[in-house]
């Protein structure tokens, strides 16, 4: 942050109007409120959709007659609060001018405790640019107003205003401002867009998505080029849509991620993105992920929608629902293969299916043991998944059995008269058994000790004995074949 003005202690300074959106909050108002009337039902979007044809000020006064906000977790710049109050407690007159709805506006003031003034969106004006300016000067008179903004529609304000604070996220905006106005105060954040766009579709997950190449593995598939390049298609099909659904999750779960001490870090949740934003990116996603299922055959078409259903359910409803939750998660994890075995034809067998369920049963509840254990501990609140703390006990007990079962089926299907065609020395692949549950007790170890964050999978790509476990396994299969 550069200050080139000193800021006036007395109340005959010029107003300070402060915009909200962008500015004294990271994020939209009116977004949020959109937000929380669609959580309710989202076929209310229906209703919005009317409702805009009467103007976007009258969708505003509508959403805030109808939603409560929590202002305690909105993503606030405290820096410029902070200012604000300065300026406040120095005797001198300040407005929250915003293009929202004055009813919240209004609470939002209230709540904050140094706002003199409030101008805002009425149900008929929608309070932004030209109106937002005329506004401003017609409530200040001689003195005038001085005004921090952040964004191109603020210009007109800038140009009636006496002196232009700013806050800006990116340098070329700045150097727009600075182009055109002498700028008083600036308050500086490095976000940059497309790598706040990268971490909210959670690339890093993906990794997940390697299960779709299983189905060529075992099959022995990968030295064909055709079966390759479709594998890669559904994977990346696969993937567009799995982003697609965690950004859903994360709008849904977004007052849970803002009181979590990781997950409020995350761009929505921190205000980096606007929500806005989030649901134009979440129908992109969808709509590339439907264009390259279409290359593939339809039996990889309907796992991708019964993948995505089932998961819009689980972020809508059931991962409310006690170890239900955890079934669920182990199913989409199981359908990657079998969507796999869909593009390529060569649905997986019995076993590897069995396998599969098994094992990422006994990892989706090391992800909730963990979370548990966290909240057990004091150090984050309840997620809104519908456990208590006390919990944990209960969750490990099913999670180490489901694990070892999944060592025991392994055991089972190498015994069995596939391996025996498939592999010229089928011995080798004996010795993954015991990998197998030493990688299941390590990870499981390292959850009882509070090494592990969240995600098992994740855990696993940065851990050095799990990826030991898996050259290791790699190697006897190579062996094996």
């Amino acid at each position: 942050m550069s200050e080139s003005i000193s800021s006036v202690p007395d109340n005959e300074a010029p107003v300070l109007a402060v915009d909200l959106d962008g500015t004294l909050i990271r994020g939209d108002l009116s977004g949020e409120s959109l937000l929380v009337y669609l959580r309710g039902n989202p076929l209310r979007l229906l209703r919005v959709l009317l409702w805009l044809f009467r103007g976007r000020a009258f969708v505003k006064r509508q959403l805030a007659q109808l939603v409560d906000i929590d202002y305690t977790r909105l993503p606030f710049r405290d820096d410029v609060l902070e200012f604000v109050r300065t300026e406040h407690s120095n005797g001198r007159k300040t407005m929250l001018a915003s293009g929202s709805d004055e009813l919240l506006v209004n609470h939002l003031a209230d709540y904050l405790g140094c706002f003199d003034e409030v101008l805002a969106s009425d149900g008929k004006v929608n309070r932004t640019g030209q109106h937002k300016a005329a506004c401003l000067t017609e409530a200040c008179p001689g003195k005038g107003f001085d005004y921090l903004g952040n964004s191109k529609v603020d210009v007109p304000v800038w140009r009636a205003s006496r002196t232009v604070h700013v806050v800006s996220s990116n340098p070329g905006f700045t150097r727009f401002v600075q182009a055109r106005f002498t700028i008083g105060k600036l308050f500086e954040y490095r976000v940059s867009f497309l790598s706040s766009l990268l971490r909210q579709c959670r690339i890093t997950h993906w990794l997940k998505n390697l299960l779709l190449f299983v189905p060529l593995l075992a099959s022995h598939s990968y030295g064909n080029a055709a079966a390759t390049t479709t594998a890669a298609i559904a994977f990346l099909s696969f993937s567009l849509c799995a982003s697609a659904i965690y950004l859903l999750n994360d709008l849904v779960d977004l007052p849970f991620d803002r009181a979590h001490p990781r997950k409020r870090k995350r761009p929505l949740a921190n205000g980096d993105l606007q929500v806005v934003v989030v649901c134009l990116l979440l129908m992109l996603l969808l709509l590339g992920s439907a264009v390259l299922a279409l290359l593939l055959p339809p039996g990889f078409q309907g796992v991708l929608l019964l993948y995505a259903v089932t998961a819009i359910l689980y972020s809508a409803r059931l991962k409310r629902i006690p170890l239900a939750d955890v079934l669920v998660l182990a199913c989409l994890y199981t359908l990657r293969i079998i969507a796999g075995g869909a593009a390529l034809g060569h649905p997986p067998t019995f076993w590897l299916l069995a396998f599969s369920l098994f094992l990422f049963f006994s990892l989706a509840l090391m992800k909730r043991y963990t979370e548990l254990r966290e909240i057990e501990m004091g150090g984050s609140p309840d997620s809104g998944r519908g456990y208590r703390a006390g919990d944990s006990s209960f969750v490990l007990a099913p999670g180490m059995a489901a694990g070892f079962a999944a060592v025991v089926i392994l055991a089972l299907y190498i015994n069995g008269p596939a391996v025996q065609q498939l592999y010229q020395n089928p011995a080798w692949l004996w010795l993954t058994c015991p990998l197998l549950l030493f990688w299941l007790c390590h990870v499981w170890f390292s959850a009882n000790r509070g090494r592990m964050y969240d995600d098992p999978i994740l855990f696993a790509v940065q851990d050095v004995v799990s990826l030991l476990c898996a050259l290791a396994v790699t190697v006897l299969f190579l062996a094996a074949l």
